[in-house]
């Protein structure tokens, strides 16, 4: 890093003088080549890498040093939802806040040394409640915030001044942003989400000119009236064709220039709900685009016709198998899905064998729905999981040296409750009736479970905990995987063995994405702490009543082994 002129606060597209200094990247611009090969010092997406994978080659910190890790510094976040999903180029961290907002920190020290406001429109307590920022996209001398309401925005990495505003979609309909965009190939790739309303408009991945923001193309994840896809909502009028929103980020295979990134379910969530017993494309789909112009080669549907609200929107964990190049995924229903990232086939999948809904083909991956479980309206169903599902946000890890994926989960079921919705253009709704949660039958009380399993399916190791994680989980090359739960402990486990080698406590539980980084021949860990939506949910708070969560406290924390 190297200094420039005065620090600034930034409020739509003004800069306001701090009276610090500015830090210019002194590694160049973040190029296709820079994305591909990235140096080990950086974390440059909101999983580490485009593959998505949250490991990091550093190993400063590992089974033997972790012991000695101490907070080396802490930064506050404003109030409000906060799943934040830090990025670190040459030193600078560029971190989100609830809102839009998006801070330059010196990654050594914590100071600031920028910080852009956005200015989005008034989103509502309903869509405000729920809508977060997780992670931005850093391409050339620029940063890229897909926000609130729906604007994507290129700031100047090194200033925090705006370069372009883009409104995508309309905020008044509902839609917005929660995902972190993917940059390749000089284009910006988002997916909007926020799309239940029952209107003409669709959700859409759209790809746009990362130096003008002008749009270059717009994929409907609904398809159209002449779509051939359209035939798998069966007679349903178009305008009543709702979700498939994008509220997770996706990845990106440079070498066959391919972003692949997938949807929700269906809304309203139950098909007797929505009226549509078919497959809902492209509901809970992983699609595989050309960046530069938007075409689909391919697209895999892993549930079709999903009708209790498990959506498989996660991440897509890019993995290389010997000569086979895989996509990994698992949604909330529990089952790992690899797909063959040439063509999209389904090569292999894994029920973990706790959800009891689907019966499972392991050689197809075709999922057929066990008899008596597709609601009835106004009549409960009990199902596993519940409608956060085995696991939800707190994305997954990869380690390469144990070929295994690190996944945080939450053991619990519910009696579930959907009801009919009015079908009025410009209505919509989700069908939700109520629900009553409840433990896991093997659970055993304990509502976390934190879980290895290999690549081929085989579980590694499991532990299992009275605190739900709320946290995602991160792997790094010292052989530890790091997480954190409600109960705001942050731990770090041996990745071949599960055994815990260090914990802390800390103001407010795990909320967001932790993440590693090397600045000033230092290796620190960040992990996002605070209060947010949908995790941990309330009800399910409710299964462990000894355990009181703050409601306030959003912050970073970030580790470092003594000087």
């Amino acid at each position: 890093m190297k200094k420039l002129l005065l620090g600034c606060v930034v409020f739509g597209a003004t800069c306001v003088a701090l009276g610090g200094t500015v830090w210019a990247q002194s590694s160049g611009p973040v190029t296709d080549e820079v994305l591909r090969s990235p140096d080990a010092s950086d974390w440059l997406a909101w999983r580490g890498t485009q593959q998505s994978q949250g490991y990091s080659p550093l190993d400063q910190i590992n089974r033997e040093t972790v012991g000695d890790l101490r907070l080396a510094w802490a930064w506050a976040i404003e109030d409000g939802n906060s799943q934040p999903a830090p990025v670190v180029r040459d030193g600078v961290m560029y971190l989100t806040g609830p809102g839009g907002i998006v801070q330059a920190l010196d990654g050594a020290t914590g100071d600031l040394i920028w910080e852009y406001r956005h200015r989005g429109a008034d989103l509502g307590t309903a869509v405000s409640a729920i809508r977060t920022t997780r992670g931005l996209g850093l391409y050339d001398d620029k940063v890229y915030l897909a926000a609130p309401d729906a604007r994507l925005v290129a700031l100047d990495a090194s200033t925090g001044t705006v370069v372009w505003d883009t409104q995508v979609a309309d905020p008044a309909d509902g839609f917005g942003f929660g995902a972190a965009p993917v940059v390749a190939r000089g284009v910006v790739v988002s997916g909007l989400m926020g799309c239940r309303k029952f209107i003409e408009e669709k959700c859409a991945i759209t790809g746009h000119d990362a130096q003008t923001g002008v749009r270059l193309w717009r994929v409907p994840t609904v398809p159209g009236a002449n779509d051939p896809a359209g035939d798998t909502w069966g007679d349903l009028d178009p305008i009543y064709r709702a979700g498939t929103e994008m509220w997770i980020s996706g990845s990106y295979d440079h070498e066959r220039n391919l972003v692949f990134w997938a949807t929700a379910q269906a809304k309203p969530w139950a098909r007797a709900s929505r009226g549509t017993d078919g497959a809902a494309l492209y509901s809970n789909t992983t699609l595989a685009l050309r960046p530069t112009t938007g075409e689909v080669v391919w697209y895999q549907q892993t549930i079709p016709g999903e009708t209790h609200d498990l959506d498989e929107v996660y991440e897509s964990i890019l993995v290389d198998r010997g000569e086979r190049q895989s996509l990994f995924k698992m949604g909330k229903i529990g089952i790992l899905w690899e797909l063959d990232r040439d063509n999209g086939d389904i090569v292999g999948a894994t029920d973990l064998g706790y959800q009891n809904l689907v019966d499972l083909d392991p050689e197809t991956g075709a999922v057929a729905y066990r008899p008596g479980v597709i609601p009835t309206l106004n009549e409960p169903v009990d199902q596993c999981p519940g409608n956060l599902g085995f696991r939800n946000w707190p994305a997954m890890a990869y380690h390469p040296e144990t070929e295994a994926f690190y996944i945080p989960l939450l053991m619990a079921c519910a009696s579930f409750r959907y009801v009919p919705v009015e079908f009025v253009p410009g209505g919509g709704g989700l069908g939700y009736g109520g629900d009553q949660p409840y433990f896991h039958p093997d659970a055993d009380e304990q509502l976390g479970r934190l879980l290895a399993i290999s690549t081929s399916g085989d579980v590694l190791w499991e532990r299992s905990q009275r605190a739900m994680f709320s946290s995602a989980t991160l792997t790094t090359a010292g052989g530890l995987v790091f997480a954190a739960d409600v109960d705001r402990y942050i731990r770090a486990y041996d990745v071949s063995n599960g055994d815990e080698l260090w914990q802390t406590r800390v103001q407010a539980g795990g909320q967001g994405f932790p993440m590693t980084y090397a600045a000033g021949g230092r290796q620190f860990v960040a992990v996002p702490v605070g209060v947010g939506a949908i995790l941990p949910g309330g009800r399910y708070m409710a299964l462990t009543p000894e355990l009181k969560r703050p409601n306030a406290g959003n912050g970073l924390m970030v580790f470092a082994l003594p000087e």
